[in-house]
């Protein structure tokens, strides 16, 4: 366990308010009142750093069982220990599919850096016809529902699940795209895609489906989670669902803050998504809806898949990006030095509004608590190199990227699951 003195760190806790400069001592990984003695601890000068909850994410893939090569749980958690992350909610569209017991036991009795909470499917092997048993999933530690990649198409079967999911106190989390609107299509409008002859995406394949969603959760009460949102129309609709009081919120993820198809220069496989980069209209609109809180939170949707298969150009390679290992450093940039967004709120994303959503209590800083927290140094520029991620898999966009931020050290229940080479010779 850590034993440990952060010395005038900023202390940013969202879940009191707090936003100032003091000492964080930590003895058997229990944070403990100001002013306790801690002469025998060691001291690590966090002047200039800022300590903040660990943050979670609700939106990873770590492919096991299933797809080991691109990732597994280990290699999954080492990445986001680095990145900052204590808590990570993984996807059920492993293979065999996320349905099962015996699925959520092997995701959240391993012994890793992070805590899993795993979501586990809605409908009986992902295939949007039956719904999966949702009561014993929850059981035995389903934190919510979703069939991540594809969308439950048949109304009757969502709202049956979502009714079930609300006896049970859990959200139902929704990849809203009509597949019937966006038939093939892999990117947005821009110049790359005409230049290639690529199938588009129409931005009414996600805002019918984001319509559709808010539709069943008016009429059953459901906790309602729009995963990575990407298109100003989706925000808009959100936004109007928030403001009329019902349980809807939505992901933000760091490609949809900081990249716009308009910007894909290159026919490279590791800027495909699903869904795709919006527009610059897109971005601007999802960043004002994090400004404004409509998207209280933040999501990687971290999707591993191997270089070769992400070598093979926009139309022949798979949907997905890493982003656990950049995270911190591409939020910071685009919502804090880009939009001057305050330090509170920021943090708010990737801890109390990713907790809320799971019905957690909400992370924090407290005396008398399990140490669970992120140090991070918010001004020694960075270049992001996918050959040193922890991660298995180097399918980011942000490769060659100068960032600002980055964690130094991750304490996660007590325990220190990353430290920065750079800290430790410290």
């Amino acid at each position: 366990m850590t034993n440990l003195v952060l010395t005038q760190a900023r202390v940013v806790d969202p879940a009191s308010g707090t936003d100032a400069a003091a000492d964080l001592i930590i003895r058997d990984g229990v944070i403990q009142p100001p002013g306790s003695p801690a002469s025998d601890l060691k001291r690590l000068d966090a002047s200039g750093f800022v300590a903040a909850p660990g943050f979670w994410d609700t939106h990873v893939h770590f492919r096991d069982p299933g797809n080991a090569f691109a990732e597994t749980r280990g290699t999954g958690a080492r990445a986001a220990a680095a990145g900052g992350f204590t808590h990570v909610v993984t996807m059920p569209n492993t293979n065999p599919a996320g349905d099962s017991v015996a699925w959520l036991r092997e995701q959240i009795e391993d012994a890793l850096p992070v805590k899993i909470l795993p979501s586990a499917c809605i409908t009986v092997g992902r295939q949007g016809k039956a719904v999966a048993d949702l009561e014993t999933l929850a059981w035995h530690g389903a934190s919510s529902f979703t069939d991540d990649g594809a969308m439950v198409a048949d109304d009757a079967v969502m709202r049956a699940a979502m009714l079930r999911a609300r006896a049970l106190r859990k959200p139902v989390m929704d990849h809203a795209v009509v597949s019937s609107i966006a038939k093939n299509g892999m990117i947005r409008d821009c110049e790359l895609a005409r230049r290639h002859n690529l199938p588009v995406f129409p931005p009414e394949a996600e805002v019918e489906a984001v319509l559709r969603d808010i539709r069943l959760c008016r009429e059953t009460g459901c906790a309602l989670n729009i995963q990575h949102i990407s298109t100003a129309g989706a925000v808009a609709a959100v936004r109007a669902a928030r403001a009329e009081g019902l349980p809807v919120t939505a992901e933000a993820s760091p490609h949809h803050l900081a990249i716009a198809a308009e910007d894909i220069a290159l026919d490279d496989g590791n800027y495909r998504m699903n869904p795709p980069l919006g527009t610059r209209a897109d971005v601007r609109a999802i960043r004002d809806g994090v400004l404004d809180g409509t998207l209280s939170i933040f999501a990687t949707d971290h999707a591993p898949h191997s270089v070769e298969t992400k070598a093979k150009g926009f139309r022949q390679a798979p949907f997905g990006v890493i982003g656990l290992e950049t995270a911190i450093g591409v939020t910071w940039k685009v919502m804090i030095e880009e939009e001057r967004m305050p330090l509170l709120p920021w943090v708010a994303r990737w801890t109390t509004g990713p907790a809320a959503l799971l019905g957690a209590p909400a992370p924090a800083l407290a005396p008398g608590s399990l140490a669970d927290l992120v140090l991070i140094d918010p001004s020694t520029p960075w270049t992001v190199r996918p050959d040193a991620f922890r991660s298995l898999s180097r399918n980011t966009p942000f490769a060659g990227w100068t960032l600002n931020a980055r964690p130094v050290l991750t304490i996660c229940e007590g325990r220190t699951t990353y430290t920065d080479p750079r800290l430790a010779r410290a």
